[in-house]
Parts: C-alpha cells; structure tokens; sequence
C-alpha cells in the first residue's frame, strides 16, 4: 500500500502569499514570511492554526526566516529589501534586536545556523554571495566572512553530520559543497549537471550516513526542467565526522 498524507490541520493565516516556513525547536509554534513583507507566528494547537502574532518586518518580500535552535526566542528574516534582522519575540510586538541593511547589496535568501556552534550565522544573497556571520554581539553582528559562489545563494543545508560542511543551491551557477568554518569559508567542490536555476538541495539523513561519509548522499532540483538529481561528492571521502 502506498503512504497515505493526512491533513492535521490548516488554515488561511493571510490574505498575502506564504514563502516560507520554520519550525521552533520545541516543534509547538511555526514562523510563516510573509510576500506583503510581514512576519507570524502561529502556535500549533490541535484542531486549528491561529496567528499569535503578526508584524510588517520589511518593506518587500521576506524570502526566508529561521529561528534560533538554542534560542528559541530569537527569529531571524531575510527579505528583498536587502536587509537581515533578528526578533526578540518575548517582546509584543517583537522588537527588532537587530537589523543589517547595509552588508548585502540584493534580497537575503536564506539563513542557517551552524549546528555545533551556535553562534555563527550563514546567509545566502541574490548578490551570490554566502556570508558567514559572528552573533556573538547580538545588537550588531559581525560579517567574518563572504565568499561569491557565482550564483544567487537561494538555499543552504549544513552536512546532518561533517562539522562545517554546507550545502548550496546557487541558482544560475549549480550547486556547491562548501566548508563554512570560524571566519573562513572555501569552495570544496561543485556539481554542475542542472541545466536549470538550482533550487533545491538536502542531505540523506540515515544511520549508515551517521559513521560514513563514504554515504553521503545529496538530492538536487532544477526549476524549469523539473530535474530531480541524486548524486555522492567526491570530495568527503574519509573526512571526519562531527
């Protein structure tokens, strides 16, 4: 029999479209962006989606939004009016902690959080850049890093497992495995197969992949194309696991 999706729950929680969405690390409340520029937060309750809280974070488009694994409080956004902010949600409504407008010069694509190091920041840019940042100063975190990936930066994954180690989708330039470490960042490798923007990108999370990183395994997609690519790196045969 095959597998069966059942609704839990839904709801309409604006009028304007969702673009993306992020669990907290307790898995009881969501953060939608929002494209009117606005950012919620939806608790999970068991027969329904009710917006706690709803604010304008931006002018345009908020493409992306993250919330802090140890912190849970904190939520960041990234938009297409270039700037990348961070939300105090103890606050109502929630205070700007802070917000960068200066370092990226097109819309903030995504963000992720280095699993073993809480304090370092990566986002990814329309201006292709991936920029590793140090939270260490909440009121004003600090760019250590940019490194230009030849496309926009549209999604990033860390490695389940390699400390360090990031995925990226890069739009009109593929996708690269990249080691994003304290104030450096480097090209390991580079697939090129997609003939189509890259938008897509993961890791296989699996106990044999948890010991072995002759098993990682990586899927990509494409847009226009409607390519699905399954492929190994070569390039972390042997490297040592977190």
């Amino acid at each position: 029999t095959g597998v069966v999706l059942t609704d839990v729950v839904a709801g309409n929680i604006s009028s304007s479209m969702c673009l993306y969405v992020d669990w907290n690390q307790n898995a009881d409340s969501l953060a939608v962006a929002l494209s009117d520029g606005s950012l919620s937060v939806v608790p999970m309750r068991e027969d329904r989606l009710e917006v706690s809280e709803q604010w304008t974070a931006h002018q345009y488009e908020v493409w992306t939004c993250y919330f802090d694994r140890a912190r849970p409080h904190l939520l960041y956004s990234g938009s297409d009016d270039c700037s990348f902010g961070c939300w105090d949600l103890r606050e109502s409504p929630s205070n700007a902690v802070f917000r960068n407008k200066k370092t990226h010069t097109m819309g903030v694509c995504c963000i992720a959080q280095n699993p073993l190091e809480g304090n370092m920041l990566l986002t990814g840019s329309y201006d292709e850049f991936l920029r590793v940042w140090d939270m260490r100063s909440m009121m004003k975190p600090v760019n250590e890093k940019s490194l230009n990936l030849g496309g926009g930066v549209w999604r990033l994954k860390y490695h389940p497992n390699i400390a360090d180690v990031v995925l990226a989708a890069c739009m009109h330039n593929g996708f690269a495995i990249v080691k994003a470490g304290a104030g450096d960042a480097t090209i390991m490798e580079t697939y090129g197969k997609h003939e189509s923007l890259a938008y897509g990108a993961d890791w296989q999370t699996s106990e044999a992949a948890e010991h072995n990183t002759n098993s990682s395994v990586i899927a990509t997609c494409s847009f226009y194309d409607r390519l699905l690519r399954v492929w190994q790196p070569e390039n972390l045969v042997n490297h040592p696991t977190s």
